[in-house]
C-alpha cells in the first residue's frame, strides 16, 4: 500500500523536517520501493526516481521518460527527465525551497539497515544546498509500528511457536529413551511439519543445534550438514514464524535443552548470565516507559551486555541483544544494539522486538530469546521466559 502522505507530513512537522526525499535505483533502496508502493504498482523500475514529500504542500516526483508512469499512483506533480543534465535540473526543481530533508542515510553507516542511499546520491543532494538527515525514526513510524490486528497475529504465532518448541523437546527426549538414532535435521524436519500444522510460515527452517553447533549462532542443519544428538548434550532450538494471512507479523524464540539429568556447571553458569542479561534489558525498557521517557535501542543492549561482562563472559559475546520484528523476521524498527552498530532509534509504542542475549564457546553455546511488544498497556513480554535449561530425560 502506498505511503499515507498526510500522515507523513504530520510526522515531518513533528520532527522539524522540511521533507522526506525517497530515492531508488533498481530496488537498491527497499524502504523507498515499499513506501512508494512500487511493488503493488507492477511497473519496471530500471531507472532512478525521486519522490519528495514536503512537510506542507503537494508532493513532487522525478521519473525517467521511459518509466514516466511509475509514480502515477501517488499524489503530486511530476517532472520527467531523460538525460543526466535533465536529471540534475529536475532534481533541483523538485527540492526547491527545501533545506532539511530526511533520506535513507545513517551517519558513518552507524545503522546499516537504514543506510540505503548511496554516497554519490547523498553528495548530489547536498550539492544542491540541502542538509540530509536520517529517516530512521520515520521509517519506524510507518513500517515498524503495529496495530491491534497485527499484534494479535504476533500473539497467535508466539503461542504456536511455544507449542512446537515443547513438541520438539519431547521428541528428542522420547527418541533418545527409545534408542532411536536422532539428528538435528530429523528434529528440524519434524518442526517444519508442525509449522504447517499450526498455519505458520517462516523465512527458513528452524535452527536445531547440538553441543558445539550451538556455539555457532547462525548454524542451520541441512540434509547434508548435520550431526547426531547424543545423551548428555546441549540442544538449542531457535524458531520463528508468522501466520499466513496478509499483514501478519513474526514471533521469534530460542530455548535450550540438555539430554541428561544433570546439566554441567559451565552451561548452568552461562545460562544464568544470559537470563540476567535478558531481564536487565526488559527492565530498562519497562522502566523508561513507566517514567514516560524515550528509550533507545542501544540502551537496552548496553544493560544486557553489562550483566554478561560483569559475569566474566565479555569475550563470549558475538552479537547484539535483539532485533526488530515485523512482516519480515528482522523488521525495520530499532534493534537492541550498541555492539554491532550504535542504534540510536527510539523503541516506539506499537513496535515489537526480540531480546536474545547469547554466549558462544568452542564446545557449546547458550541463548535465550523472548519477544516484547509495546502495546497500549506499555512494553510487555509476549511469552514465557526460560528460567533454567530444560532436562530432556
Amino acid at each position: 500500500m502506498p505511503i499515507n502522505v498526510a500522515a507523513v507530513q504530520e510526522a515531518l512537522r513533528a520532527h522539524g523536517l522540511d521533507a522526506w526525499l525517497l530515492y531508488d535505483f533498481q530496488k537498491s533502496n527497499p524502504v523507498a520501493y515499499r513506501m512508494a508502493g512500487m511493488g503493488a504498482a507492477g511497473h519496471l523500475a530500471t531507472r532512478r526516481w525521486f519522490y519528495l514529500i514536503p512537510a506542507s504542500g503537494e508532493p513532487r516526483a522525478l521519473v525517467h521518460a521511459i518509466e514516466r508512469y511509475n509514480l502515477d499512483h501517488l499524489p503530486g506533480t511530476k517532472t520527467v527527465y531523460a538525460g543526466r543534465e535533465q536529471l540534475a535540473t529536475g532534481l533541483a526543481s523538485v527540492v526547491d525551497g527545501v533545506k532539511r530533508v530526511a533520506m535513507e542515510y545513517s551517519p558513518q553507516c552507524a545503522i546499516p539497515y537504514v543506510s540505503r542511499v548511496d554516497a554519490g546520491t547523498i553528495e548530489l543532494v547536498r550539492g544542491l544546498g540541502l542538509e540530509v538527515v536520517s529517516s530512521g525514526d520515520l521509517i519506524q513510524q510507518f513500517e515498524a509500528c503495529w496495530g491491534e490486528a497485527a499484534i494479535a497475529t504476533h500473539r497467535t504465532a508466539s503461542e504456536a511457536l511455544y507449542r512446537i518448541k515443547d513438541r520438539a523437546f519431547e521428541s528428542v527426549a522420547q527418541r533418545l529413551r527409545d534408542g532411536v538414532p536422532t539428528t538435528e535435521y530429523d528434529i528440524q524436519q519434524q518442526m517444519v511439519g508442525w509449522f504447517a500444522d499450526e498455519g505458520l510460515v517462516a523465512e527458513s527452517a528452524p535452527c536445531v543445534s547440538a553441543q558445539e553447533n550451538a556455539g555457532n549462532p547462525h548454524y542451520l542443519a541441512s540434509a547434508t550438514e548435520h550431526r547426531v544428538i547424543r545423551q548428555n548434550e546441549l540442544v538449542l532450538l531457535d524458531l520463528w514464524g508468522k501466520l499466513t494471512r496478509p499483514g501478519a507479523v513474526y514471533a521469534d524464540i530460542t530455548w535450550i535443552g540438555f539430554t541428561g539429568a544433570q546439566v554441567p556447571a559451565r552451561m548452568t553458569q552461562a545460562f544464568a548470565a544470559i537470563c540476567g542479561a535478558r531481564d536487565a534489558a526488559v527492565e530498562v525498557v519497562q522502566d523508561a516507559a513507566s517514567a514516560g521517557r524515550d528509550v533507545r535501542g542501544f540502551e537496552a543492549d548496553r544493560a544486557a551486555r553489562r550483566v554478561l561482562q560483569d559475569a566474566g563472559f565479555g569475550d563470549a559475546i558475538l552479537h547484539r541483544t535483539g532485533h526488530s520484528l515485523g512482516e519480515n523476521v528482522h523488521g525495520n524498527g530499532a534493534h537492541l544494539d550498541d555492539y554491532e552498530t550504535h542504534d540510536e532509534r527510539r523503541l516506539l509504542p506499537g513496535s515489537g522486538f526480540t531480546i536474545e542475549p547469547g554466549l558462544y564457546f568452542k564446545d557449546f553455546g547458550v541463548r535465550t530469546e523472548i519477544n516484547m511488544v509495546w502495546t497500549g498497556n506499555g512494553p510487555e513480554v509476549t511469552g514465557p521466559r526460560q528460567a533454567a535449561i530444560v532436562t530432556l530425560v
